[in-house]
């Protein structure tokens, strides 16, 4: 795939650069909009090196956002490297062409992105830290119940303009979205580790046949009462497959 075919540009961007070409403010717009070019880059460049597969990259209004095709189950350590690679390209474009303009700017982007709320890359990083201790489907839960709290506070504390209130109804979308999606996220966390033979290192012994305390990174033991069984053999009943020929 191509970088013609995965780069998009959000209609409402159009807008955006009109009305910074009225109000005067364009070049800081076309500033605005290199820093965040260079930020999505960061994650694509390592997520290439990972051979993740990129989606599409969406060039927003006030910001942008990368979209991968890619299984729930690659290990954590990559993703945070995906993730962080994004703030590291941009600070290193900051103190390139370093300038109090482009600083100021650029600080400002970072600190707003690392905000634990979906769909923002501080609730990623929350999401990969809850992973390390607790279930795929809690950390998710929690995640979501974090980036609630956060942005209702963040509301509170706001000095209103138009575009503030466009990003927090475009990030509100996104964090009910996630809500009406958790089910369907979680089957497919379970339904990947079916279909796919995961190389986890790590084994954790579940004393019931809860698939809710299923982690990342690890391959599961249940234990029934009577015998010790496999995950894939609890995700198949799960789901009612017919028996592999």
């Amino acid at each position: 795939m191509t970088i013609k075919n995965i780069f998009k540009i959000h209609p409402f961007y159009f807008f955006a650069a009109f009305v910074s070409v009225i109000t005067g403010h364009f070049k800081d717009f076309l500033l605005f909009s290199l820093i965040i070019v260079v930020h999505e880059c960061g994650h694509v460049f390592l997520a290439l090196i990972f051979k993740w597969n990129v989606y599409e990259i969406i060039l927003l209004p006030f910001g942008a956002l990368t979209v991968f095709n890619e299984k729930i189950n690659r290990p954590l350590f990559e993703e945070f490297l995906i993730l962080i690679f994004g703030p590291i390209f941009q600070i290193v474009f900051t103190f390139a062409f370093y300038n109090e303009n482009i600083f100021n700017l650029s600080t400002s982007i970072l600190f707003f992105n690392l905000l634990p709320v979906i769909p923002l890359d501080g609730s990623k990083v929350v999401n990969i830290l809850l992973n390390r201790f607790l279930s795929f489907k809690k950390s998710h839960l929690i995640t979501i119940y974090i980036s609630f709290l956060t942005i209702f506070f963040v509301m509170i504390k706001a000095h209103f303009n138009l575009i503030l209130m466009l990003i927090f109804i475009f990030i509100l979308f996104k964090i009910i979205d996630e809500i009406k999606n958790h089910n369907n996220i979680f089957k497919k966390f379970l339904l990947e580790r079916y279909i796919y033979d995961f190389n986890f290192k790590k084994i954790k012994f579940i004393k019931s046949l809860n698939l809710d305390n299923m982690k990342r990174d690890y391959r599961h033991i249940f234990y029934n009462g009577k015998e010790y069984v496999t995950e894939r053999r609890i995700i198949k009943k799960m789901f009612d497959f017919p028996s592999k020929t």
